[in-house]
């Protein structure tokens, strides 16, 4: 689908992409920085009769009103940040269990506590392994207002592809960005279908007799997962031709960090930026490829070290690490920049 250029917020665009993803219901409580895409969807059911929403009691309540609609076949989901993104960690945790195709947008805000309200990088951890389990989620970190679009129209498709939930993990800073954008999408949206019904399965197991039973199945759904991981899988490699020097970096960060890596190179500098767009699953075999080549890695993000975690995690090769880790601090460009003085 493509549309004519507009001029939106990052909140806009989220709530135009869930339309245009066939999303027919959400459930969410109100909480900054992500208020804006509840009351955005509530005034689009206002003009489509065909939206529902429905403001719960809280982020808890709402979680699990996503599981129910989704097992019912219904394309729903929910938004939000921080101290809620804690809370709904319990609807998630049986969404995973279950394998519901339950997407959520989670505005990241600063902690611990209700800390700050607009921006961080601190919720990589909560997003991928917030539940009791092993954290087979899917989760995108976009880092432009038009990504924005693109990347939850892609959360919808592989939360109904694959069954496992899936998270668009963005901040305030991005969805209050207002901008000329170019709402594109490449591809056909994935039907929803019931998955409890009288004619059909009427039950999901989520409890387990025996522990042998419940590893069982999460080997069959690690399997699963690492299969789809080929399919989903997503990443940016930019200038990294022979770089000797590498930057990773994720989300609105991965931005700054492409500016930075064009000055650098303007400077004589032979640096290279690698984004993960996927942080789970994460983009091993490439990033391991890359750092085949290089002497340094130099890792920033908005966290004391959630994005360097990962990396080390996915990690074969024997690299120098250094960063920048400024926890619920936005960086700008020439910040990163001056890590190469």
């Amino acid at each position: 689908m493509e549309n004519n250029k507009q001029f939106l917020t990052g909140h806009e665009v989220v709530v135009q992409a869930c339309i245009d993803a066939d999303a027919t219901h959400m459930f969410g409580y109100p909480i900054t920085p992500g208020t804006e895409i509840l009351s955005g969807w509530i005034k689009k059911c206002q003009d489509n009769k065909d939206l529902h929403f429905l403001q719960t009691e809280d982020e808890i309540a709402a979680g699990f009103t996503v599981c129910g609609a989704l097992m019912a076949g219904s394309k729903s989901f929910t938004a939000t940040a921080g101290p809620g993104t804690v809370l709904m960690q319990d609807a998630m945790g049986m969404a995973d269990g279950m394998r519901l195709p339950f997407v959520t947008i989670i505005a990241q805000r600063g902690g611990p506590s209700s800390g700050t309200v607009i921006y961080s990088q601190q919720e990589v951890n909560l997003a991928i392994h917030g539940g009791n389990g092993e954290g087979l989620r899917i989760v995108y970190s976009p880092s432009t207002v038009e990504e924005l679009y693109v990347l939850t129209r892609k959360t919808f498709n592989v939360a109904w592809e694959y069954r496992f939930p899936s998270v668009l993990l963005t901040d305030g800073y991005l969805l209050k960005t207002k901008q000329d954008v170019v709402l594109n999408f490449v591809g056909e949206n994935v039907e929803p279908k019931p998955l409890v019904s009288e004619h059909t399965q009427k039950n999901i197991r989520n409890i387990y007799t025996f522990e042998q039973e419940l590893m069982d199945e999460l080997t069959n759904q690690k399997q699963d997962f690492d299969e789809m991981a080929k399919e989903v899988t997503e990443f940016e490699s930019y200038k990294v031709e022979s770089c000797d020097e590498l930057i990773i970096a994720h989300g609105i960060v991965g931005a700054a960090a492409r500016d930075a890596v064009d000055e650098l190179k303007k400077q004589g500098k032979n640096v290279g930026l690698f984004r993960p767009i996927t942080l789970s699953p994460f983009p091993k075999d490439e990033l391991n490829k890359l750092c085949k080549q290089v002497k340094k890695i130099m890792i920033v993000e908005s966290s004391m070290g959630q994005l360097k975690d990962l990396v080390k995690q996915n990690l074969d090769t024997q690299v120098e690490i250094d960063g920048l880790y400024k926890p619920a601090v936005g960086i700008e460009t020439e910040e990163i920049i001056k890590l190469f003085k």
